[in-house]
């Protein structure tokens, strides 16, 4: 989405890291300042697999504004001796994801489809790889992060990578469907630079934070699709109204 509206992307993920690290620094407010960055930074990809070291290549007008959001906390953690980390996370999921990412946009159409609701789902590139965790295993490594002694910058990642075919593959098959039967190529999906591989390096967080993947990829996708099923169920049962929590 940042292709159709990269003003507003960089006003937001750019521009909206540096006003509250200004914030920061203006009120000397004694706090800790996590950074969201992106593995999407890395893009392009220098090398395989991606670490702290690898340098970035950004291919979307998101990816670009992550890169300065990155090198603005950077900057201000070594200037003015703010607490503040950069946690390079790579594609975390949970029932909680979005239909904007192609993982939830996936999991609830097989939910419809199973239903009766649905016969296709449209599609961009098959073939995009991507290193795919757990999203509260993830959100524990932030908070590590913030409970070092010092700042520092860590990329969190599974070290595995699938494809979204394999995505499809997983999903569609624990639910005891062919999705060759039901996804169609829509052209639109595609960006217009792609990223086409991605696959990190946690060794950082392992030696320094004690941290390490607990969910594999598998798992992960089941999960993923037992919730958008039971969720739909209570939808459709006009009990939806909380669906969310808990998850």
């Amino acid at each position: 989405m940042s292709f159709d509206i990269p003003e507003y992307t960089g006003e937001i993920t750019a521009l909206g890291t540096i006003r509250i690290l200004e914030a920061i620094r203006e009120t000397g407010i004694d706090c800790k300042f996590y950074q969201a960055s992106s593995s999407e930074m890395y893009g392009k990809v220098q090398e395989v697999p991606q670490s702290e070291t690898t340098p970035f290549y950004p291919r979307s007008p998101y990816a670009a504004a992550k890169v300065y959001a990155y090198w603005v906390t950077v900057n201000y953690r070594e200037a003015f001796n703010i607490f503040a980390c950069n946690g390079i996370l790579f594609n975390h999921e949970s029932p909680r994801r979005g239909e904007t990412f192609v993982t939830g946009k996936i999991t609830r159409a097989i939910a419809r489809i199973k239903a009766g609701l649905d016969k296709k789902l449209y599609l961009g590139n098959l073939e995009a790889k991507r290193d795919w965790g757990y999203a509260p295993e993830y959100v524990e490594a932030m908070w590590l992060m913030l409970q070092q002694d010092e700042p520092d910058d860590y990329v969190i990642a599974t070290g595995t990578n699938h494809s979204v075919k394999d995505f499809l593959d997983e999903a569609f098959g624990y639910v005891g469907l062919d999705w060759q039967e039901h996804i169609e190529i829509d052209p639109k999906y595609f960006r217009p630079t792609e990223v086409d591989l991605l696959i990190g390096k946690a060794e950082k967080a392992k030696s320094k934070l004690g941290w390490f993947p607990k969910t594999d990829f598998k798992q992960l996708v089941r999960l993923m699709v037992e919730a958008d099923q039971g969720i739909l169920q209570l939808e459709l049962a006009g009990k939806a109204e909380s669906i969310y929590q808990g998850l």
